[in-house]
């Protein structure tokens, strides 16, 4: 599963415009062009009222062994473990009825392309990310009290569900 599962409160969260200007400048090439990452997700004080509208946090961590940064094959071997297991953690929880909101390591990856500029074909399985949403990884692990980065030749992938009730 999970390296790291850490709870935390969704009223921490703050977006940063920066993160968006990051996006904007389309180095994952899908700006514009995804249902899940910006602009289309929405702008980012509707984000942030989405965010704080949820009672709980957890904040979700994968953390993978590589042979050092431009180990590609081992950044990817790991992300797709993350994603693997976050999509399997978001089906179940919504098979549940949890009144959820699933925040991704990158885009929304349920469809292999995304509908975009059609109407999204799994509106209840998009899952926009962290990033999309303004969140600066870094910022969001300093304030639940966990780690960004756990070393050389390590990586770490981050997901969070933000959740009324319980799950």
């Amino acid at each position: 599963m999970f390296t790291k599962i850490t709870s935390f409160d969704p009223k921490i969260l703050k977006t940063e415009e920066k993160v968006r200007d990051w996006c904007s400048s389309d180095v994952c090439r899908v700006y514009g062009k995804n249902w899940s990452c910006p602009p289309n997700c929405g702008d980012l004080d509707s984000c942030l009222e989405k965010m704080h509208s949820y009672e709980h946090g957890i904040l979700l961590e994968t953390t993978g062994k590589i042979l050092g940064k431009f180990d590609m094959a081992g950044c990817i071997a790991v992300e797709k473990k993350h994603l693997k297991n976050f999509y399997d953690y978001c089906d179940k929880l919504r098979d549940s009825g949890a009144d959820a909101l699933y925040l991704g390591a990158g885009g929304c990856r349920v469809c292999k392309k995304c509908a975009w500029p059609e109407p999204c074909r799994f509106p209840e399985k998009c899952t926009p990310s962290m990033e999309g949403y303004g969140l600066l990884i870094k910022d969001v692990c300093e304030a639940v009290g966990t780690n960004y980065s756990y070393g050389d030749k390590t990586i770490t992938y981050f997901s969070c569900v933000l959740y009324n009730g319980e799950i």
